[in-house]
């Protein structure tokens, strides 16, 4: 069960990331579709999850929470001197295609831009990943560069896209 709900969306909520969300997570980010498209090469532990949750990251990571079930995160690295802020993200697979993730986005472009000050949201893309592209560019990214076969993924070298969001630009759906 999530933890207590931080930001309530129109289908999804997103929630604050308690240590009991732990083994969830870890199931999350350990299946081969998942872990794939985040770059991880090596399984994380249960302890390395709760390890994660109590350290003491600047940035912010929710929960995205479904129908009191927990189904991915997205978050963004501390915004730093520039206010410019890395985000990331994940879903289970069973719910790829429904619009979760870019509504869990924009509730988190939200925040950032309205109550955080920040100036600029930034993201990586493999350039095979055309549904996490896609998922950027629903909220209003714009591949702003091409770092070419900078990722080993699947035993061959691709391309890492870069996405960009300014605050100025980011219109919420209505």
């Amino acid at each position: 069960m999530p933890g207590p709900v931080f930001i309530e969306g129109d289908r999804i909520d997103l929630h604050v990331i308690e240590e009991s969300d732990a083994e969830t997570i870890q199931q999350l980010v350990n299946q081969p579709a998942v872990r794939q498209d985040l770059g991880m090469t090596t399984p994380v532990a249960l302890h390395d999850e709760k390890e994660w949750i109590t350290s003491d990251d600047d940035g912010t990571t929710l929960l995205i929470g479904l129908d009191g079930e927990g189904i991915g995160t997205v978050g963004m690295d501390d915004p730093g001197t520039w206010g410019a802020a890395n985000i990331s993200y994940y879903l289970d697979p069973e719910h790829w295609g429904n619009g979760y993730t870019s509504e869990a986005l924009h509730l988190l472009a939200q925040h950032a831009f309205r109550e955080r000050r920040v100036a600029k949201l930034t993201g990586d893309v493999y350039a095979t990943n055309d549904a996490s592209a896609g998922v950027m560019e629903s909220v209003g990214f714009v591949q702003e560069g091409r770092r070419r076969k900078e990722a080993f993924v699947d035993g061959e070298r691709i391309d890492v896209l870069r996405y960009g969001l300014l605050a100025e630009e980011y219109e919420a759906p209505e």
